[in-house]
């Protein structure tokens, strides 16, 4: 996955270092001296992450991070702050204006790109709910209204899971002061109590017995009903490992144990914004609206609404010139399967089809059933490259998965093929979608159940 990042600091030494590093691990990266000079870059170019360093000449960091916070045009896009100040009261002030973390210099540079990471994949999904709001409005001809940061969070519902009785019972007196709080200190509980109450975050230690608490991480962070609510783990600093893995499998932010408490309420507050503003700008689209957004067989966005979204992703790859990679898939002999078992039959293959992929794919990645047996797959921020692998994890899922069928079969086998084209600079959206379909018709013609890439010359 492509991305840019913003670096903000006034000293030269600083920023070589930092950009070498970035750069090291395939981000692309602007700069910037002050931080007149990173707003101005913020607004050209949208960023999907900014480090910024707090001492600088003129505005400060938490000044800077305030307003890019409280404007609606940046206020989705992650802040680390990264500075040699130690203090509790300067890390506290940074999260308070809004940074998603506040990291001191010497940095670990394992746990930074971790972070890194996680808040990229953040930014990627909320750009990507962003423009499907956009896309919804352009057909109802109307303005949602929506999609702002929530300020107000009192009342949003938290569950914390944790089986040190002592320490969860002064967190929970804490956090009750803002929040409805659950308590659990058993995993399989807890998780299935995710599943059943809409809880706007889940606080985890890692430290319940047997890591069954980052295997709840996990599993939250995993599971259809519940990836969706942002999960903070907790954890000692000297277990970096745990951090780490938490990280790499979705978990939204961290709390070093033991818990300070200002601490623990600024990211509770960061991760709860974030989640109702997700919720609004899904609602936005979702709902009232869902007859005019999504296919009713099998629920993933409709034809109409993927024309739209697709002009939206081409016009915004052409403004920042980010990657933007179609995939076409086609269920093969379709025609048979209709003729031989029923057109209910196929309905129902092209519904479970239809969770196949979404299973296949990330939460920021778009699906839509494009016509009868055709489904296409819009992956933002993904060259050809990257598109690959996702590309054959769904011809293998759907060649390995037993359809379930309603008739004497009870169940049956099926195989995709699968066209993929990344866009080319200066591309129109129609010259885009002819050379994805024409890879998906080479695709077909060589033998069914194959992906054909289309090169990018």
């Amino acid at each position: 996955m492509s991305a840019l990042i913003l670096l903000v600091d006034d000293h030269e030494k600083n920023i070589a270092l930092l950009q070498t590093k970035l750069s090291n691990e395939f981000y692309s990266v602007i700069t910037a001296r002050n931080a007149y000079e990173a707003l101005l870059l913020v607004k050209q170019r949208n960023p999907d992450l900014i480090i910024l360093d707090v001492m600088m000449p003129g505005m400060d960091g938490f000044e800077l991070c305030r307003r890019l916070k409280s404007d609606i045009a940046t206020a989705h896009i992650p802040v680390i702050m990264l500075t040699a100040l130690h203090s509790t009261s300067d890390r506290l002030r940074g999260l308070e204006a809004g940074a998603d973390d506040f990291l001191t210099k010497p940095t670990n540079d394992v746990v930074f790109f971790a972070r890194t990471k996680s808040l990229v994949r953040m930014k990627l999904l909320l750009d990507e709910l962003r423009l499907r709001d956009k896309s919804a409005e352009r057909i109802e001809g109307s303005q949602h209204g929506l999609n702002t940061f929530i300020t107000n969070v009192a009342g949003a519902k938290v569950l914390l899971v944790d089986d040190d009785k002592v320490q969860s019972g002064v967190l929970m007196s804490k956090i009750s002061e803002l929040y409805h709080v659950e308590v659990s200190d058993d995993y399989e509980a807890a998780f299935d109590l995710a599943k059943q109450v809409d809880f706007d975050v889940v606080l985890v230690s890692a430290n319940i017995s047997g890591m069954e608490g980052l295997r709840l991480a996990s599993h939250l962070k995993g599971h259809e009903d519940t990836r969706h609510i942002p999960v903070i783990i907790m954890v000692y600093e000297e277990r970096v490992q745990t951090m780490l893995k938490a990280l790499e499998f979705g978990v939204n932010d961290y709390l070093l144990l033991p818990v300070e408490h200002h601490e623990m309420m600024a990211r509770i507050k960061t991760q709860v914004r974030r989640r109702k503003y997700q919720e609004a700008l899904r609602n936005s689209y979702v709902g009232d609206a869902s007859s005019v957004v999504q296919d009713e067989l099998t629920t993933l966005y409709n034809r109409p609404f993927f024309d739209v979204h697709l002009e939206a992703h081409v016009e915004q790859a052409a403004r920042f010139g980010k990657p933007l990679t179609m995939v076409m898939v086609d269920v093969d002999h379709m025609n048979s399967i209709n003729q031989n078992y029923g057109r209910e039959v196929g309905d129902e293959l092209l519904q479970e089809l239809s969770k196949v992929l979404v299973r296949s794919i990330r939460t920021a990645d778009f699906a839509a059933r494009f016509s009868g047996e055709e489904f296409i797959i819009l992956l933002p921020y993904t060259d050809l490259l990257s598109a690959s692998v996702v590309t054959d994890r769904i011809r293998k899922r759907v060649e390995a998965t037993l359809f379930p069928v309603h008739h004497d079969i009870h169940a049956m086998n099926v195989t995709v093929s699968i066209g993929a084209a990344q866009l080319k600079k200066a591309e129109n959206s129609v010259d885009f979608f002819k050379r994805v379909n024409d890879s998906l018709e080479t695709a077909k013609k060589g033998g069914r159940n194959q992906v054909h890439l289309a090169p990018r010359n």
